[in-house]
């Protein structure tokens, strides 16, 4: 889980918001969510930001006057004044206004995330959990695995418990259908806001996105073809990073087709669900991946290797069999039940809703406890194992010596 804080900016002074603007989007772990330039304007809502920097140059009374009021009524906000001068009075009277810091521009990046983190560790020490975020990328071995049915159930399941706040992101951005199981229409998509990164806040984030029943909120693959080339790499990281310091838990279904903005998310992510079928062409695919995921430094830490439509009674390949090919222990299974995955599919309604006691949506529902931290346990019991004769032969042995094997994994 990453600890993300969120930023708010406000100035009236349009050069010091840049100034500001600039240097957090060079910051890890910090997320500007609002922009102010009226100090009277700012409002103290119920999701205030973490930490607010407020200049306190251009209008410095009324400036002074929103750090007392966010000092007073916005519990768990800290306030950081910020200025181009270090006069003494200047200093003085922001801090006794409330503030918790005064940073003096021009500021490097290491002095600005430390007056930023110094107020956000005064605030979670007075009380204010962290805010902090699990990115899913949920990724196929091949087409047709069920990757998008794992990605769109996993995240209404999670989804409903109402202690978490879920968005799911569609990159398929050619040919994800992410909408159809969900039966949603939209109004906004990935590619408007990759477009208008430039002036992406929180609100117009939240304005992009459309909330289903279950309380999942989905970012759509682009409508029209053409408007696929549009979305890149750069600004799909900045929006990452706007819905991690949004959201407890961001989904985010990958192509098949592993491109630049696949890469991107994997990068961004905290666990890559990486589903597969025992079969020949799946486990040969996953080990080629995950041969391709050594390269970045700290991807094959986050691989979780899911087996999709097990059926004990009909398998060739055992799960142990399967295991030692790869390199690393199967995270979790989900057994196999096709018909009524092609019905939740056609009438867009997810799992949870349709059938909330079948063996496949309790399947999903533990592996969600398990990644949301609630509950640690093995999906090796999902289903259990039965013996099988191998008939891959002198193939296994290839495809074994490609991928040293790996710790089992750990959420």
């Amino acid at each position: 889980m990453n600890l993300v804080l969120r930023i708010a900016i406000v100035d009236r002074d349009s050069t010091l918001r840049k100034e500001l603007r600039t240097a957090l989007t060079g910051l890890d772990q910090v997320r500007l969510v609002a922009e102010c330039a009226d100090c009277n304007a700012f409002s103290l809502s119920d999701d205030l930001p973490d930490v607010v920097l407020v200049g306190v140059d251009s209008d410095t009374e009324r400036a002074l006057e929103l750090v007392a009021r966010l000092s007073r009524q916005g519990a768990g906000c800290g306030v950081c004044a910020v200025s181009r001068s270090n006069d003494g009075q200047r200093v003085l009277r922001a801090i006794r206004a409330g503030a918790k810091e005064f940073l003096t521009l021009p500021a490097s990046g290491r002095e600005l995330m430390g007056a930023l983190r110094s107020v956000g560790v005064r605030e979670e020490a007075q009380g204010r959990a962290a805010r902090g975020c699990t990115m899913i990328a949920v990724a196929g071995a091949a087409g047709g695995v069920g990757s998008t049915s794992l990605a769109v159930n996993l995240a209404s399941i999670m989804a409903a418990s109402s202690n978490r706040s879920v968005v799911l992101v569609d990159l398929d951005v050619t040919l994800g259908d992410a909408d159809v199981y969900l039966d949603m229409m939209h109004e906004y998509t990935l590619a408007d806001l990759t477009q208008n990164v430039a002036r992406l806040d929180l609100e117009l984030l939240r304005r992009s996105l459309t909330r289903h029943k279950s309380g999942l909120y989905l970012l759509p693959r682009p409508v029209e073809l053409s408007d696929a080339a549009s979305v890149m790499e750069e600004p799909l990281r900045r929006v990452f990073g706007l819905l991690k310091a949004s959201y407890s838990h961001v989904f985010v279904d990958l192509s098949k087709g592993y491109s630049s903005l696949d890469m991107a998310a994997l990068e961004c992510c905290d666990v890559i669900l990486l589903v597969t079928q025992l079969d020949l062409p799946c486990l040969r695919n996953v080990v080629r991946l995950l041969k391709s995921f050594r390269v970045v430094p700290g991807l094959l830490e986050k691989v979780r290797l899911v087996v999709n439509r097990t059926m004990p009674d009909s398998e060739t390949i055992r799960l142990k069999r399967a295991e030692e090919i790869v390199g690393r222990e199967i995270f979790w299974q989900i057994p196999n039940d096709y018909r009524l995955m092609v019905d939740v599919r056609n009438n867009g309604v997810p799992l949870i809703f349709q059938a909330p006691k079948a063996e496949i949506t309790q399947a999903m529902a533990s592996m969600a406890r398990v990644l949301s931290g609630e509950e640690s346990g093995e999906g090796r019991s999902a289903v259990q194992e039965t013996v099988a004769t191998p008939v891959l032969g002198k193939w296994f042995g290839f495809w074994s010596s490609a991928v040293p094997k790996a710790c089992p994994p750990t959420v």
